[in-house]
């Protein structure tokens, strides 16, 4: 777990690392990435700023690479931040790492420097959450193995992973609430709530599969 119960030889404020979390998940490497190759990823496939889209856009290998630092945006707040500030007096000893989780994962989906128009933070939350429960993640990631090797479509199991690892949380826990697990159920609602255009059209019959343009 990455906090500390301890204040760090090396204090900074928490609103100031707060900020810095925020800033470093607003990296739009999808973007950035899909630049290097001329390429808008805003105005291709399906228009999103994320790591699938630059996949199907630009080439398998960028979308590796792209899913690989979006993922490192969240795993750095939550495993270093921590380290460097003093929670205040009464808060959970996990609060800090979901402070700085939530932060980065807002910052990949309403990024200040794309007019807060972002990707749909399933990289950046599984970065995260690698330091802040990587059991749920272990869970997380299979059920999206399982489900995309059934269906070849990455948003489904996207939205499956995304409701299993509160699931499994608040199960392991024996479902009582706590910091940790309130903070998994809402990354896991968010994560949805930014797929609902892949769920219509997952209703219509009309979500791609890997390996087809949206």
């Amino acid at each position: 777990m990455a906090c500390q119960a301890v204040c760090s030889p090396i204090f900074l404020p928490v609103f100031l690392l707060a900020a810095a979390a925020y800033l470093l998940g607003s990296i739009p490497n999808a973007y950035l990435i899909a630049r290097i190759k001329g390429v808008d990823i805003r105005t291709v496939g399906s228009g999103n700023v994320g790591a699938t889209n630059v996949f199907r856009a630009v080439g398998k290998g960028w979308g590796v690479l792209t899913f690989a630092l979006d993922a490192l945006k969240g795993f750095v707040p939550v495993m270093f931040f921590p380290r460097l500030c003093c929670a205040p007096a009464g808060w959970d000893p996990d609060a800090l790492a979901v402070l700085f989780t939530v932060l980065a994962v807002a910052g990949h989906n309403w990024p200040v420097w794309l007019r807060f128009k972002g990707g749909k933070g399933v990289a950046t939350s599984v970065g995260a959450l690698l330091g802040l429960a990587p059991a749920a993640v272990a869970v997380g990631a299979l059920v999206w193995a399982v489900v995309f090797a059934l269906s070849r479509i990455v948003s489904l199991g996207s939205v499956t992973a995304a409701l299993a690892v509160p699931l499994f949380q608040w199960w392991r826990t024996g479902w009582r609430p706590g910091a940790l697990t309130v903070a998994l159920s809402a990354i896991g609602v968010l994560i949805v709530i930014r797929h609902r255009a892949n769920l219509r059209r997952l209703w219509a019959g009309t979500e791609a599969r890997l390996g087809a343009r949206q």
